[in-house]
């Protein structure tokens, strides 16, 4: 059976001029989810520069970082569904006004001299722009579930390692630029003129699916085309019985919880890391290996990621996760072991791929897998609301445990929870798409 896009029920054959046209497709998509990561992560690469101005100490700072986390928890499990219902284009577009908007009042009230009441005042900012913010990752992969079948969806896991990895590029190196060379405040500003460039460019080459841009919609052979109730609405009832008693999913959710803590451990810290056990500064250029580290770590990561699981485990995503928890708590370690500034600037990229891998191939591919196309942004922003539950300890509670025992303790503070993700994916290591839907 042929279509438009030259793709069989079994395996997608893609003609030349379908690829092209996703690519098209995923291409904004990523590019604006990078931009998205600029407008969220400058509060990271800024943090010490932040703290500085106004004498905050690091459980002060992690309070602002926890409600943004948590507000994007929220943010992304209950618009998971809204996603799946108004489609993934309407949503980037959606997130994309309000954290631009969002991110220029930020950097015009810094402008203006603001000074009072700054923790209530940019908690409360922070996490109006993260709730814009988590309709970045279920837009994305709502669209792209329409579009990949689930045999290609390794790779679309190394390209959404990509997008992420992009966004960190535009975060921590454009942004170390920015602080070296303009007022700090403008980390805030330039974002949003980019998210808005973003904005423009998605809303004239962005589908929804296949048949929205002359071609054929296909099966893409995920939890969606064997469920029997796939025509039905996503509502309550399907959340119930579909999601919240799938026991692969639940399991892929506690895996994402420890995610969550070592990703942001790692990410929300490294910045004062840098500064004040081995005199890294913004600009620098350490502080450029480590933020590029980030991005050729992340992509390398996603991209082995990808290969591993449709090459080597015929498209099953715990056992590569487990590889790559074991891989950070090796690098992890022995980032907090080495002296050496050059050697902590370089393995900041290096523990990144480790990290990043297992966050694209579960937020990025499994979600898809088992939500299908029906109800891959409920299933995303599941993942990614656990997520981000997590992501907030790492705030207040990291911070406050940073003030007491010192950055000798911050590595061992962060590890269990690979380890802990690790026997969370023994626990799945055979799980397909078709066992889910045989559940």
């Amino acid at each position: 059976m042929q279509t438009k896009s030259g793709t069989s029920i079994d395996r997608p054959i893609h003609s030349k001029e379908f690829r092209k046209r996703r690519a098209m497709n995923w291409l904004p998509l990523g590019l604006t989810y990078a931009t998205f990561y600029m407008g969220r992560y400058n509060l990271n690469v800024s943090s010490s520069h932040f703290m500085d101005a106004f004498s905050l100490s690091k459980a002060d700072f992690g309070i602002i970082a926890t409600a943004g986390f948590w507000t994007y928890a929220l943010g992304v499990i209950f618009n998971g569904p809204l996603s799946d219902k108004i489609g993934g284009k309407k949503s980037i577009l959606i997130g994309a006004v309000g954290a631009l908007v969002v991110n220029l009042l930020v950097g015009l009230l810094f402008l203006s001299g603001w000074q009072t009441k700054i923790i209530v005042g940019m908690s409360l900012l922070y996490s109006v722009n993260q709730y814009f913010q988590s309709f970045g990752a279920l837009s994305v992969v709502k669209v792209n579930s329409h579009w990949f079948h689930v045999k290609e969806r390794g790779v679309f896991g190394g390209i959404f390692g990509i997008m992420i990895s992009s966004g960190y590029l535009l975060a921590f190196t454009v942004g170390g630029w920015i602080l070296a060379h303009l007022p700090w405040f403008y980390v805030f500003i330039i974002p949003s003129i980019a998210i808005l460039i973003m904005f423009v460019v998605d809303l004239f080459l962005v589908k929804d699916k296949p048949s929205q841009a002359g071609f054929d919609d296909f099966n893409t052979g995920d939890a969606t085309s064997y469920d029997p109730d796939k025509d039905k609405p996503v509502d309550f009832s399907y959340l119930i019985k579909k999601v919240f008693k799938n026991p692969i999913i639940l399991t892929i959710m506690a895996a994402e919880f420890c995610t969550g803590f070592v990703r942001q451990g790692l990410l929300l810290w490294f910045t004062p890391f840098l500064k004040e056990v081995h005199n890294i500064l913004p600009g620098s250029v350490l502080f450029d290996i480590a933020s590029l580290g980030i991005t050729v770590g992340g992509i390398a990561g996603g991209l082995l990621c990808g290969y591993l699981s449709d090459k080597v485990f015929n498209s099953r995503r715990p056992p590569v996760a487990f590889i790559f928890y074991m891989g950070q708590i090796v690098f992890i370690l022995l980032l907090g072991w080495v002296s050496n500034a050059t050697a902590a600037a370089f393995l900041i990229g290096v523990c990144c791929m480790w990290i990043f891998g297992v966050h694209g191939m579960l937020s990025g591919t499994a979600s898809m897998d088992f939500g299908g196309t029906k109800a891959a942004a409920t299933v995303t922003g599941m993942f990614d609301g656990i997520q981000y539950v997590a992501s907030g300890l790492t705030g207040f509670l990291l911070g406050a445990g940073l003030d007491k025992f010192g950055w000798g303790a911050w590595t061992y503070m962060i590890v269990p929870f690979s380890l802990i993700g690790s026997l969370m994916m023994l626990k799945v290591w055979n799980a397909t798409p078709s066992s889910n839907a045989a559940h």
